[in-house]
């Protein structure tokens, strides 16, 4: 997936992003992070085909986006948002079956590819113990898994995830975190997603896209843009980079 010369503006106004280039690397994963309002999120929206660009061009294998027809597109990216709403009363393996909707025809019912799709998104997600349940009865972590089942019943090529960890607990970061990175080792999903936490960047990532102020500041492996320099001219936080033969590579905040 490539992007070139890409712009957004809101209502029409003053720019928001103007001619950001960059590409997503097929099999990886890649975070996006940045300060508050820098365009992570809108970015991650335009290469889903949430928002419309103003200018530029995103292409898919090749194919200009905007080309495809929805349920075309919908095989191959799949979209996780940072907060989801959905009937009280639905269950787990109901919700996870509106996944199948790129793959059928008006009143067709499952078959054994919907059904092996969706009992794969449980296995994958552990959910299959709870897939009689209601989503509203379960955990902000169980919950998140959920959304999730039911992008990877797209059986995409591509998942994206805005701010996945948000709202959850250390444990439940840590649990998600370790199945995107499942997701993407064991099936080869290429990962997109956008985080806050720079030590999550560090430790899960394979590339790291760099924002502020609606551009592109630095594109690279966690290891060469996570740095002093970079981070104090992104956030202005002074920062030290530390170490650790168990995890590797790790940040401390110093002082602002």
């Amino acid at each position: 997936m490539e992007f070139k010369g890409l712009s957004f503006s809101y209502d029409q106004g003053r720019a928001f992003m103007e001619e950001l280039e960059g590409r997503i690397e097929k099999h990886k994963i890649t975070t996006i992070i940045g300060p508050n309002g820098c365009g992570k999120s809108t970015l991650l929206s335009l290469l889903a085909r949430g928002q419309k660009q103003t200018a530029g061009a995103i292409t898919l294998d090749g194919k200009d986006i905007h080309s495809y027809k929805a349920k075309d597109f919908a095989r191959k990216i799949a979209m996780v948002n940072q907060t989801n709403h959905i009937s009280e009363d639905m269950t787990v393996q109901e919700l996870i079956q509106f996944g199948r909707i790129p793959y059928k025809k008006i009143w067709k019912q499952d078959n054994e590819e919907d059904t092996d799709a969706i009992e794969w998104a449980l296995a994958c997600t552990k959910l299959h113990d709870f897939k009689d349940t209601p989503v509203s009865a379960l955990s902000g972590g169980q919950r998140q898994r959920v959304w999730i089942a039911l992008a990877l019943a797209q059986k995409t090529e591509i998942l994206f995830l805005d701010e996945p960890t948000t709202y959850l607990d250390i444990y439940h970061q840590l649990e998600l975190l370790s199945l995107i990175k499942e997701l993407n080792t064991v099936h080869g999903i290429t990962i997109v997603m956008v985080l806050h936490d720079m030590n999550q960047a560090l430790r899960y990532s394979d590339l790291v896209i760099v924002m502020k102020d609606g551009a592109i500041k630095a594109y690279g492996r966690p290891e060469q843009v996570i740095t002093q320099e970079k981070i104090k001219e992104i956030y202005d936080v002074h920062i030290v980079v530390n170490e650790d033969d168990e995890t590797g590579l790790y940040i401390v905040p110093l002082s602002i």
